[in-house]
């Protein structure tokens, strides 16, 4: 086929005397120009004969897009037809035409049958398969939650085998530099449930009461449960991301042919650090939240700082403290195992980095929430 410069192809029913007509092609049959091409062909089929004879001797350049095209128009028995017998076609195009040709056969063969909908069954498959999915990544949680327990436990009583530095400095990144943004937002909330309890209560001439209401969630739920979320955006995405890295670049396959122990090198420190972490980083949530609410009650309820403290003092039972900070080390536990599983699924890919990051993300605050409600009617059902 001779190489010229790119024109659209042309498909004409050219009739001559003393013959039935010949189909000639000419030009160029490839995928830029298929909308055209397809349009042509379509004007063209209802005049063809069952077997047209055919000339392709003009044809410029030709692609499977353009040959598809043509065995479309013509039907696979002719084109193979013209592959096997006509020499007229030149070699390159008999051999693409011959194998354009067996896969539209096949196509002809075993045409696709449009799927049934069946609506309430495919609706019921796919809850099946979520909860299969769901019931697969709760078997994988809980097996790596005892093989981290099993690590830890073969490590506390042999100091040489600790990894000090590598504690501290996950201990400064989960926790210390967390701390403005967990002050920050636990002061805006305790502001916000003030104002809540100053609007709802003031029409009943209770607003003393609003002391009672931001100790109490804040204390118990809130104070928790926001800096459990945070923690659980903030680190263990970065626990993904760096151990899925790490895999992506075989560094963890390295440790283990030097003989190191990923669990001991990289998911220790991690988990432990989060778990000193997070009930300090509670306890400072607690206070940002009470500071907040005990700014808006002096501003709009005209509840001083020392009445504030002295209801807080007076109201406010220790068991609120114990039961918010108590649920600190298990949401710290739950989050650094999830961030760090993840990691470890990570596929070999960028993509796959990012789609495990934020299903540890999604599965961390999920599970946050689900055990802060369960924990929650424990506590209730408890009377503490």
């Amino acid at each position: 086929m001779a190489i010229s410069d790119s024109r659209t192809g042309r498909a004409e029913w050219v009739q001559s005397t003393g013959t039935e007509g010949v189909l000639r092609f000419s030009g160029d049959w490839t995928l830029r120009h298929f909308a055209e091409l397809e349009a042509q062909l379509d004007a063209l089929k209802p005049r063809l004969p069952e077997c047209p004879d055919v000339d392709f001797n003009d044809v410029a350049r030709i692609d499977t897009a353009g040959a598809g095209l043509i065995a479309v128009a013509l039907g696979p028995k002719t084109l193979q037809w013209l592959a096997e017998h006509d020499r007229d076609v030149p070699r390159e195009l008999r051999a693409l035409l011959d194998t354009v040709s067996e896969a539209v056969a096949d196509i002809y063969a075993h045409p696709a049958k449009p799927r049934p909908n069946y609506g309430f069954v495919d609706m019921l498959a796919r809850i099946g398969s979520s909860m299969e999915h769901v019931w697969r990544l709760t078997l994988g949680l809980l097996g790596f939650i005892g093989l981290t327990l099993e690590t830890f436990a073969r490590t506390v009583f042999v100091p040489k085998r600790w990894r000090v530095t590598a504690l501290f400095y996950h201990m400064e990144e989960t926790g210390l530099n967390a701390v403005p943004i967990v002050t920050l937002l636990s002061f805006l909330i305790g502001a916000v449930i003030a104002f809540l309890g100053a609007t709802a209560l003031q029409q009943y001439g209770a607003t003393v009461f609003t002391v009672d209401l931001v100790s109490y969630s804040i204390l118990r739920e809130l104070a928790v449960l926001l800096t459990a979320i945070l923690v659980a955006g903030r680190t263990a995405s970065a626990f993904t991301a760096q151990i899925g890295s790490m895999k992506v670049n075989e560094e963890i396959d390295a440790m283990r042919t030097m003989g190191l122990d990923p669990m001991e090198q990289l998911v220790l420190p991690r988990v432990l650090a989060l778990i000193a972490m997070l009930p300090l980083l509670t306890f400072l949530s607690m206070m940002a939240g009470l500071l907040g609410g005990m700014a808006v009650c002096g501003l709009s309820l005209d509840i001083s700082p020392t009445m504030f403290i002295a209801t807080f003092q007076a109201d406010t039972e220790m068991r609120h403290f114990w039961v918010g900070i108590s649920k600190a080390p298990i949401f710290a536990f739950l989050i650094s195992t999830i961030g760090c599983l993840e990691g470890f699924k990570v596929a070999g890919s960028a993509e796959s980095v990012g789609q495990r990051t934020t299903s540890s993300v999604v599965q961390s605050i999920f599970l946050v929430i689900l055990v802060d409600a369960l924990a929650a009617m424990f506590f209730m059902e408890m009377g503490w």
